[in-house]
């Protein structure tokens, strides 16, 4: 899907510490009144809506997030929704919309990043082995056989939103143009909590 089919107006669910990638995945379940409001809304309409961090559990957001589509809904016992967005484009915001709508608005490009529809491959052997020990360190569990039936940038983005890493470098790594620049940075953020932890269990005589 090229830039001229995405809106460049968008319903934006602003939330501290979710860093939402392109071809990942991300269940949500919607319970506040202005959400449910942007979700329905959604629904009715393309089912396009954007993700993006907001600053210190502040007002405040990010320059960079990500548009995603609605790809299942269903209605909970409490007149929640529970859905599924799927990862589509990055975006970079230009302006904030006000209107009376509930839900924030907001102005995006897609431009900085139009070079995610080329097909580029980087080298991820060094960063698959990096991140297999790591999660194992940290006790997270993985299908690798699954896994490897993704596409490089599904797993790249998928490794980088579920890594036990700071909202902040996760945010980085979103932020980063092309494939070679987030493996290269996500391997090296991993690099560098592996030697910490390696540091850490060195005892002192």
């Amino acid at each position: 899907m090229d830039n001229k089919n995405l809106p460049n107006i968008i319903p934006i669910f602003p939330l501290s510490g979710v860093i939402f990638f392109p071809k990942t995945n991300l269940p949500l379940n919607i319970f506040e009144p202005r959400y449910l409001s942007l979700v329905n809304d959604c629904i009715k309409s393309n089912k396009y809506m954007g993700m993006i961090q907001t600053k210190n559990n502040s007002s405040d957001v990010y320059s960079i997030g990500c548009l995603g589509k609605i790809t299942e809904h269903k209605t909970t016992d409490n007149g929640g929704l529970l859905i599924n967005l799927t990862g589509i484009r990055r975006f970079e915001v230009e302006s904030e919309i006000f209107s009376s709508k509930k839900y924030r608005e907001f102005k995006v490009t897609y431009k900085k990043f139009s070079n995610e529809l080329q097909r580029r491959d980087g080298s991820t052997d060094e960063l698959f082995n990096k991140t297999k020990i790591f999660f194992k360190k940290n006790g997270l569990l993985l299908n690798w056989n699954e896994f490897d039936k993704l596409d490089q940038d599904e797993k790249v983005n998928t490794l980088a939103m579920i890594a036990p890493i700071s909202n902040e470098e996760k945010q980085t790594i979103l932020e980063c143009v092309d494939i070679y620049s987030k493996i290269k940075l996500l391997s090296e953020i991993i690099e560098f909590y592996l030697y910490e932890k390696s540091t850490d269990s060195i005892t002192l005589q």
